[in-house]
């Protein structure tokens, strides 16, 4: 049985995604957390979700797009936070998520509070 952090962490994990493929920075930027961090070697690192909109403003704008996630392995950590980790690939580009950590919201959601990953090519 899934759980409730898992079902709400993958349900906003699809939403980042549709939101990418769509070209929408602002709803890439709303399934983080405000305060959240992102590593995203070797780009550099982002605080906060504006920081974190304008580095997908950013790729969208170089014509990225068409993102999927492969062999994806969700850990979860208590009632409260998963983490997801996978191969990712897009149009130009292709890596490693090495760590989504999902954080259930208090209304039921689930946000990203760090999210590492690489592009290897």
């Amino acid at each position: 049985m899934t759980s409730k952090i898992e079902t709400a962490a993958l349900e906003k994990l699809a939403q980042w995604k549709a939101a990418f493929n769509a070209g929408d920075a602002a709803g890439c930027a709303a399934c983080y957390e405000e305060n959240a961090l992102m590593v995203a070697t070797p780009f550099g690192e982002f605080r906060g979700r504006d920081a974190i909109q304008a580095f997908w403003a950013n790729l969208i704008d170089q014509g990225f797009t068409d993102v999927a996630y492969r062999d994806a392995k969700v850990d979860k950590l208590n009632e409260n936070e998963v983490v997801v980790s996978a191969s990712w690939s897009m149009n130009k580009a292709h890596g490693i998520i090495t760590k989504e950590h999902w954080v259930l919201q208090e209304d039921g959601s689930a946000l990203l509070r760090e999210d590492r990953f690489e592009a290897q090519g």
